[in-house]
């Protein structure tokens, strides 16, 4: 059994076939997808954070929309990039968010990807402290987050106070209860994989990571979430941590399935590079028909290794569409793997 999710980047464009012409339509048809998703069985509504893009950029008004039109399925992002975020207001926006939803919120963080812009967290108005990287400024902003997710009070209260205080150190507002176990790490590295385990944060995968042995990517990536829960084990947390990989995976069951896809998914993995310096393995997608890609996704290793799978979804052809590619999903390929 795994727990399924679809993860959308929200992309939205006025091009000809693009069925979401406008920043309005990605957000609305975003709500629209996570309900079409949840009457369907799937688990989880998951969203892409990018700034400077037509893409998805602010991701808690978005979550409270879902947490308000749905009931059961988790509602996350893949990844909020932390090196554009002040983290005591992100901790007020998801507590919040959370508990607009009923605690399912399922939040995916991370040092993020090359933008759109050079360096555009500087126009936030963040720098990295002296000697420190980009990278390096995204993780204290993490660390930060969690401690303040913690609830402990930490702010001297004001002794002519507006409003009668609670007593002792004010802690930031609105609290929600368990949302601190509900963060999860985007980790390109096995390094930062690790560090996220000590941290007690789960693991997110993605579609590509630091080609770190030359391996295939599925055999790199399923070796990061073993090295992820060995430092997990010796970390001594006492709870189990969740660990989600995302794939592009299409069944051709139709002929407009064949149409978009039929030529087939991108069969091997990919080379290239996410900062100047950094070699990366891209993982491949899947496009078959329904028996064919039941037998390709049994070798996938670190699918194996996962409890969580994101389905990553071409979004800009609609939420009809894409529900039909959930749904296929659903019905023709997990339960013969063991997922359902």
């Amino acid at each position: 059994m795994k727990t399924i999710g679809f993860l959308s980047f929200g992309h939205w464009s006025p091009d000809r076939g693009s069925q979401v012409r406008t920043a309005s339509d990605a957000l609305l048809q975003s709500i629209e997808l996570a309900v079409a998703a949840e009457e369907l069985g799937l688990d989880g509504a998951y969203y892409r954070v990018h700034h400077f893009a037509r893409q998805l950029a602010s991701p808690f008004p978005l979550l409270a929309a879902v947490g308000a039109r749905t009931s059961k399925i988790e509602i996350g992002t893949g990844v909020i990039d932390m090196r554009y975020e002040n983290p005591l207001y992100m901790v007020e926006d998801a507590g919040a968010a959370d508990l607009i939803a009923g605690g399912r919120l399922q939040l995916g963080i991370s040092r993020g990807s090359p933008e759109q812009v050079i360096d555009g967290w500087k126009y936030f108005g963040y720098q990295p402290a002296e000697g420190d990287t980009h990278a390096e400024m995204a993780r204290r902003h993490a660390e930060i987050f969690l401690q303040q997710l913690e609830g402990e009070g930490f702010a001297q209260p004001n002794p002519q106070p507006m409003f009668p205080n609670p007593p002792g150190l004010l802690r930031l507002e609105p609290h929600s209860e368990g949302l601190r176990e509900r963060i999860w790490w985007g980790a390109a590295s096995n390094a930062t994989a690790e560090w996220a385990a000590k941290l007690g944060m789960n693991l997110q995968s993605s579609t590509l990571k630091t080609d770190e042995t030359g391996e295939p990517f599925h055999i790199q990536q399923a070796k990061q979430i073993r090295a992820y829960r060995d430092a997990w084990k010796a970390a001594g947390h006492s709870r189990t941590p969740r660990v989600s990989v995302s794939r592009s995976i299409f069944a051709l069951i139709n002929d407009t399935d064949r149409m978009y896809f039929g030529r087939g998914g991108k069969d091997a993995d990919q080379i290239g590079y996410i900062d100047k310096d950094m070699r990366a393995i891209f993982g491949r997608s899947y496009a078959d028909e329904p028996d064919r890609l039941v037998e390709q996704l049994k070798d996938d290793e670190a699918i194996a290794e996962a409890d969580t799978l994101l389905l990553t979804v071409p979004n800009m052809l609609g939420v009809d569409y894409n529900a039909h590619v959930i749904e296929a999903i659903l019905t023709h390929v997990a339960p013969a793997l063991g997922w359902r």
